[in-house]
């Protein structure tokens, strides 16, 4: 478009060259004739109106090209912007607050007057009417707009309190926070792209206006330009706004960002010399249950063993932690010593079971494997400790003697609690190195049996099978003389005879395995009954009944006066 301008320029200057030459040319050939003289001026003002005309169609061109440009920068100013429409905004708000003032000046001299005719009353109506609906759109557009017009835009979010990390939780927050922070200054350096991206249109708006001003004065692009260049005024000086608060707000964010990655490494360096401390302590409790695996023979023991080694380091892992992490840990303790009597009264259970635990893992009286009675809710149950948690024993109920007599039920998973040391009889089968028990046999012979031969022949029977038993529980008792008082360590197998409403009962004593009862006593009484059997002057007794069968046929005694062969 300048180069069109410039080739104009260069034909009229050609065109007024030829114009002051033509005259001396005139005077230097004397001899031309008066008709070349009027030849030659109507040739030159024939060029001088094609000139013009090509001078006025280059010029409509122009015009028509800046119109077109300033009408695509028009229609990019109207695309969504932020920026464009918070300044519209600003205009309306402006608009409404000066049509308000208007209007609130109207109904003030309306209402001063005196003397009102139906004609004003009905005028000063219709003003309050518009003073209200103007007064409802000036306070909306005062809450979303404000003062200025750029206001809400300038200003970026609000930075959250800097997160305080205490634990290595915190760390997601931390970096979460730090996250949020970029993507808020990501999206205030986009306001300000965009803020650029209009001072640019409005730059090139206001050039294309002074242009069209040059060529086309009588053109109506003044108050426009006057329009623009107040427009550029406002974003050019909020844009010197934006570049200074991003200013200061990146070094805020900056300095946010140092804390939070320092609290970070702390966090860090914190969890990785806990880590350690964890890592040394479980080196340490795997190298104890070596160590007791070495020097306990005796699997309950290494099993007890392996349960206290873990629940210290627990302990020792949950005291580490309570110390790093917990900020105040005499205010816990204080909380808890105020919490203490109903923490009391409403777990008393799961407290005495833990106290019940102790007791049993210090006091050593019950072990894991050892075979146990519980009498609960009436019921009796005999099985061997299969595990002793913090707050039960489990049991495995095993067929013996009482799951013959009274439950009839066998091979039941029991839960002990073991807050029931202290308030239940607990019978143990198997306490320490005595593995072995007592059990007795009744069989009940007649009176006439030889009874002296029957017991021997029972208690014979009964020390050819306990025999091994013996001597392990004689050991065994021996070796618990030096822990306990022990008057009674007679092993050898017991009878007794007793007088009874069917005969002479024989009970025959003897020493058995703990885990295996039932075995051993089928194995005696079978033997019993078919040593009595073989022989002649021995017979078992067992309750018996005489039925009598003999009829004796008594006569009636006759009534006086009454027939013998009298039917009645």
């Amino acid at each position: 478009m300048r180069l069109i301008n410039l080739r104009l320029c260069f034909a009229v200057l050609l065109l007024q060259t030829a114009l002051l030459a033509a005259p001396e040319a005139v005077e230097v050939d004397s001899n031309s004739s008066d008709d070349d003289s009027v030849a030659q001026e109507l040739l030159i003002q024939s060029s001088i109106a094609e000139n013009e005309r090509l001078i006025q169609e280059k010029r409509l061109e122009s015009i028509a090209e800046q119109s077109e440009e300033l009408r695509r920068v028009d229609d990019l100013l109207a695309k969504d912007n932020i920026w464009v429409k918070s300044y519209s905004s600003h205009i309306a708000y402006a608009q409404v607050r000066e049509d308000l003032i208007n209007l609130q000046d109207e109904i003030k001299e309306l209402t001063g007057k005196r003397h009102k005719s139906a004609h004003d009353e009905e005028l000063l109506e219709d003003l309050n009417s518009k003073e209200k609906i103007l007064s409802q759109q000036f306070e909306l557009l005062k809450k979303q707009q404000g003062e200025s017009a750029f206001a809400a835009l300038l200003q970026p979010e609000e930075i959250e309190e800097i997160p305080v990390l205490s634990n290595p939780v915190d760390i997601f927050t931390a970096v979460s926070f730090i996250k949020h922070l970029e993507e808020i200054y990501a999206d205030y350096n986009k306001r300000g792209t965009e803020l650029n991206e209009v001072i640019s249109l409005l730059e090139k708006k206001k050039e294309i206006l002074n242009s069209l001003i040059a060529i086309h004065e009588n053109g109506d692009y003044a108050s426009a330009l006057s329009d623009t260049i107040k427009r550029l005024d406002k974003f050019t000086n909020a844009r010197e706004i934006l570049e200074i608060t991003a200013n200061i707000y990146d070094k805020r964010i900056d300095e946010i960002e140092v804390k939070v990655n320092k609290q970070i490494e702390m966090q860090l360096y914190k969890l990785t010399k806990i880590g350690l401390i964890i890592l040394f302590l479980f080196g340490l409790s795997i190298f104890l249950k070596m160590m007791s695996k070495k020097y306990i023979t005796e699997n309950d023991r290494f099993y007890m063993a392996n349960k206290v080694i873990n629940f210290g380091n627990f302990i020792l892992i949950m005291i580490i932690l309570l110390f790093n992490y917990i900020e105040n840990v005499s205010y816990l303790v204080t909380v808890l010593g105020f919490a203490s009597a109903g923490i009391a009264i409403a777990m008393k259970d799961w407290f005495m079971s833990m106290l019940g635990w102790l007791v049993i893992v210090l006091g050593g009286s019950i072990h894991v494997g050892d075979r146990i009675r519980v009498d609960m809710d009436g019921m009796q149950y005999v099985g061997d400790v299969m595990d002793i948690s913090l707050l039960r024993m489990t049991l495995l109920e095993d067929i013996t003697l009482t799951t013959y007599d009274v439950n009839r039920r066998a091979g039941r998973i029991i839960f002990v609690p073991n807050n029931y040391v202290f308030t239940r009889m607990i019978a143990s089968y198997s306490h320490d190195s005595l593995k072995t028990v007592w059990d007795g046999i009744d069989i009940t012979i007649t009176f006439d049996s030889n009874h002296r031969k029957a017991m021997q022949i029972a208690k014979e029977a009964a020390r050819k099978y306990s025999k091994g038993y013996t001597d392990i529980t004689r050991k065994q008792l021996n070796k618990l003389r030096h822990k306990y008082s022990l008057k009674n360590t007679n092993v050898e197998p017991r009878i007794f005879s007793f007088i009874e409403p069917n005969g002479l009962n024989v009970s025959v004593w003897y020493l058995t395995n703990a885990y295996a009862t039932l075995t051993l006593r089928s194995t005696i009484s079978t033997e019993i009954i078919d040593m009595f059997n073989q022989e002649d002057d021995i017979t078992i007794a067992y309750p018996t009944q005489q039925l009598n069968l003999t009829m004796n046929k008594r006569k009636m005694p006759q009534l006086p006066g009454s027939n013998e062969n009298e039917v009645i």
